[in-house]
């Protein structure tokens, strides 16, 4: 028969052992550091990361618009420090020889596929999209292997390819400007009969007919999608590459038909943008992630700290990779948080 005194010992160390573990608990879940370094990476524009088991990988434009560079790190506020590995360079001439822009990351049928835009160095403005393939398990070793233009069925600017799948099916998502360049780069989407190629019919997502998308230039590009509370969500920038540039969303409910224009539905105001008390000028070109925790949804983005550019804001190379976290608000729609900072 125990003792009393043997049995308050007991409880009193199951009382200690119980608030450790809580204790531990707790530590682990407010360890995640979800208050990144603003900027996270200097002068990479169109940022593009990837969690990929409890790995984080990363690819941006390079200011001088000549190569595609990844990173990699256990933790998120690493990749700043991370050293980038040169994994591919644009041609002396021809296709993929000026301009190399906006490099996505993605792991399809057991590969991994970089999509990004490419000019000519004869015709720099002949912008078109390129597929990379890398046979590899992890993205940092193997060859990657040059698969050629994804063709569109207009052959036009084009650009920001990005891919996602849902319901046994994958899509990819672009920005293209239509035969005439009058309604400039609108975004469109197709079915993909592989990740290369993709099949029509072509459907136009967005165009830029809001006063806000129409700021220096007539823009809707860089597509980012998310799934959440069960719709599909569209993030996408718009207007000049300055202080005007925006983030717009689309989204549709993923019972819906994806490939039926009247599905999606588009804010008629732009959800992200300048603010000048934060020094965030022309946010935009996002993508999404999840933070360490494995749950909190993050959106990364480009933008600058401050409005006044001198010349072409493309020769600008101080557009910044920037973090914060995505809020959801009481109907299941992502809460952007204009007027809070980073």
């Amino acid at each position: 028969m125990i003792s009393r005194t043997l049995y308050r010992r007991a409880l009193g160390y199951a009382c200690i052992w119980l608030l450790t573990c809580a204790q531990a608990a707790l530590a682990a879940s407010t360890s995640v550091p979800l208050d990144y370094p603003k900027p996270l990476v200097a002068q990479r524009a169109d940022p593009w990361m990837l969690r990929y088991q409890d790995r984080y990988f990363f690819v941006a434009t390079a200011p001088e618009y000549d190569r595609i560079e990844l990173r990699s790190a256990d933790i998120i506020t690493e990749i700043a420090n991370a050293i980038p590995s040169v994994i591919w360079r644009k041609h002396p001439s021809g296709p993929m020889s000026a301009h190399i822009w906006a490099p996505e990351l993605h792991r399809i049928d057991g590969a991994w596929y970089i999509y990004f835009a490419a000019g000519e160095a004869e015709n720099p403005w002949k912008i078109r999209m390129y597929a990379l393939r890398n046979a590899s398990t992890d993205p940092r070793n193997g060859e990657w292997q040059e698969m050629g233009r994804i063709a569109t069925p207009v052959d036009t600017f084009s650009l920001d390819a990005t891919s996602f799948s849902h319901n046994g099916k994958r899509y990819l998502v672009w920005a293209q400007y239509d035969e005439e360049n009058v309604r400039g780069s609108s975004l469109l989407m197709a079915e993909m009969a592989s990740p290369v190629e993709i099949r029509e019919p072509v459907i136009t997502l967005s165009d830029p007919t809001f006063d806000w998308e129409r700021i220096g230039h007539k823009v809707n590009e860089g597509p980012a999608v998310l799934k959440k509370h069960d719709r599909i969500f569209i993030t996408y920038s718009a207007s000049a590459t300055d202080a005007n540039y925006a983030m717009g969303l689309l989204w549709a409910d993923q019972s819906a038909d994806l490939m039926d224009p009247a599905s999606w539905q588009k804010s008629p105001e732009p959800v992200f943008f300048t603010n000048a008390e934060e020094k965030r000028f022309g946010p935009g070109h996002s993508s999404f992630t999840l933070a360490e925790d494995g749950k909190t949804d993050l959106l990364v983005y480009h933008a600058r700290d401050y409005r006044e550019i001198k010349g072409n804001p493309l020769m600008d190379t101080n557009r910044a990779t920037r973090v914060r976290v995505l809020h959801w608000d009481h109907s299941g729609m992502p809460d952007f948080r204009q007027h809070s900072p980073d």
